[in-house]
């Protein structure tokens, strides 16, 4: 059976162990392939950082040197050079460091943006490609959360939080190495006060793993609920759903404040607690120091630096922490991106596709069955067979199988099992682009898109001249409203078609249609929208339009079915009865029935 899927890309947060593991490696999978055709610039960061740290750690010791050296050969010989030398060491070790900070600062946001470029342009291409079984089971909210909060979450980890880690670590490992370098004793103080850092690290980083996670699936409700509510705000005004819209909201942002609050309470906890261990990490080594500063066994010189590599050891670590914050909402967040771009679509293109260059538009359905779901069969054992150019039209209840019939012959959805096949060809293994020039659908949405209306009638047919585009409005009755609009066929329809009217959206659509010049031509309920005397007009056009191609029809109102050749009557997805139109109206079955019953409604 075929099932709606989407699990990989689920906003949840009760993983089992096996899963998160499964989810790292597939996250660090999709790093890796982002990094991989950048790993020369990535090396030279690494090098630039690297040298420029080194040349930051260089600092105290330089001091201790001019203290214990420099400084008593001015005072008791008059010998400036040493002091001189030790400035401009210092002077050239700061300059050069900040000027590489600099340029891998530079280097560093060029890796990022062209990161983020690759990992925007993967998601979009990666979620158009997807089967329409992915869209009908992943709401618009999850697809726009992944493509904006969670990007974002990403863009901040590698501007700033990965930095933060890189050069943190990097400055703690070389400040720790030269302390030990100069007095292993302080040294060897600040690896056992390491003991208690270590564990401070890892309960703050599990601890905010789990509420960063959490407030990675709650930040994805809000905005769900948010585009929801404002993409159907008619509906929302209709029924006045904005006091219990509001409660919802209320709610969902009372749990997103909630997980924000707990990461504060996490993070004022974890801050007072590095500052403790600073502290006592420092009056230790000023302890022991200043005893053997005493005993002459240590110069004060060599102190003093001791006591600027203990404050410069555990100042990045502030910035650790900050990293911490950011990596476990971009981990949060990656996680989510890598399990969209993991999906596969459900029906893929062919391995070896068949050429189909003129199709006829004979469909044919061999032993088809079809569900949603294990549970849910729509079509079961179903046989049809529709000759190239003839019109049937599909009448039944809802739930019959009607949708889904259309959905199987433009491959929106391939069977479960069995074949539907176009000219003799199966549609699974039709070249893509020869299965949508040969079949277009038309539905009751009649999406618009941003843009003039001649743009929108040829989206099946970007080349096509204004003639061409005029001649098919004219076909179906579209021609004298759009010379009427403001610019004509150069008005901008706005966002969804918002300047014209449901009526006229669904008559460019079918010019959108029409242009395309398909093989085969299914209407799923697309004269819902019509007007009577807008339908009357498409059905004019239709009688013309639709004599050389195959047409299915789909349509509650019977008067649409009138240009159909052949009627067909579908119950629990089973073809109940099948003729021509007077020939099952003067009868006495289903369709009769319902015919005699529409015309009762006319009256």
């Amino acid at each position: 059976m075929s099932t709606v899927t989407g699990t990989s890309g689920e906003d949840r947060s009760d993983y089992t162990r096996d899963e998160s593991r499964q989810i790292r490696r597939r996250s660090l999978r999709l790093l890796g392939s982002l990094v991989s055709p950048l790993r020369w610039q990535v090396a030279l960061a690494a090098v630039v950082l690297v040298v420029s740290t080194a040349l930051r750690v260089v600092g105290p010791a330089l001091i201790a040197f001019g203290i214990d050296n420099a400084l008593p050969a001015v005072l008791n010989e008059a010998d400036w050079m040493p002091t001189i030398g030790v400035v401009a060491v210092y002077l050239v070790s700061a300059v050069g460091g900040a000027g590489l900070v600099g340029w891998y600062a530079v280097v560093a946001a060029r890796l990022t943006q062209a990161v983020m470029f690759d990992l925007r342009r993967r998601i979009f291409l990666h979620t158009q490609r997807l089967s329409l079984e992915f869209h009908e089971s992943y709401t618009s909210g999850r697809i726009i959360s992944r493509q904006t909060s969670d990007l974002d979450s990403i863009r901040e980890l590698l501007d700033g939080g990965l930095n933060e880690l890189v050069s943190g670590v990097l400055y703690g490992g070389f400040t720790l190495v030269a302390l030990i370098l100069l007095d292993w004793q302080s040294g060897a103080i600040l690896v056992l006060m390491g003991v208690p850092l270590m564990l401070l690290m890892r309960w703050f980083y599990r601890r905010s793993q789990v509420v960063y996670r959490e407030s990675r699936v709650i930040s994805a409700k809000v905005i769900v609920h948010f585009v929801e509510t404002m993409t159907g705000i008619r509906a929302v005004k209709a029924f006045r759903k904005e006091p219990s819209n509001d409660a919802e909201f209320r709610e969902v942002s009372d749990q997103y404040r909630d997980v924000n609050m707990r990461s504060i309470k996490i993070f004022g906890t974890f801050e007072p607690g590095l500052m403790a261990i600073a502290s006592a990490s420092l009056a230790a080594i000023v302890a022991w120091g200043g005893f053997r500063v005493a005993d002459g066994s240590l110069e004060i010189g060599i102190l003093l630096a001791a006591v600027l590599y203990v404050r410069n050891f555990f100042s990045p670590l502030q910035e650790v922490a900050f990293f911490l914050n950011s990596y476990q909402s971009a981990t949060a967040a990656l996680e989510k991106v890598s399990g969209v771009l993991e999906e596969d679509p459900t029906v893929p293109d062919p391995t070896d596709p068949v050429d189909l260059w003129s199709a006829k538009g004979h469909v044919r359905f061999d032993d088809v069955t079809f569900g949603y779901s294990d549970e849910r069969v729509i079509l079961p054992s179903f046989d049809l067979d529709i000759p190239a150019g003839q019109t049937i039209a599909l009448v039944g209840t809802t739930g019959a199988g009607k949708s889904t019939l259309a959905k199987l012959v433009s491959r929106f959805y391939d069977p479960s099992r069995g074949v539907v096949s176009l000219d003799g060809v199966d549609l699974q293994r039709m070249h893509p682009k020869d299965l949508r020039r040969a079949i277009v659908m038309v539905t009751q949405e009649a999406y618009l898109f941003s843009g003039t209306v001649a743009d929108n009638i040829a989206l099946g047919k970007p080349d096509a001249t204004l003639e061409e585009i005029q001649a098919a409005a004219r076909a179906v009755g579209a021609h004298a409203f759009i010379e009427a609009l403001p610019d004509g066929y150069g008005t901008d329809v706005n966002k969804r078609g918002g300047r014209v009217s449901a009526g006229q959206r669904q008559l460019i659509s079918f010019a959108r249609a029409f242009l395309a010049d398909p093989a085969v031509l299914i209407l799923d309920e697309a004269t819902a929208s019509l007007d009577i005397p807008s339908e009357r007009l498409v059905q004019e056009a239709l009688q013309t339009l639709l004599a050389d191609r195959t047409a299915i029809i789909i349509a509650h109102r019977l008067s649409t079915v009138a240009i159909a050749d052949r009627v067909l009557v579908m119950e629990h997805g089973r073809i109940v009865e099948d003729d021509a139109p007077d020939v099952l109206t003067a009868g006495d079955g289903r369709f009769a029935q319902l015919h005699a019953a529409w015309r009762e409604s006319l009256v």
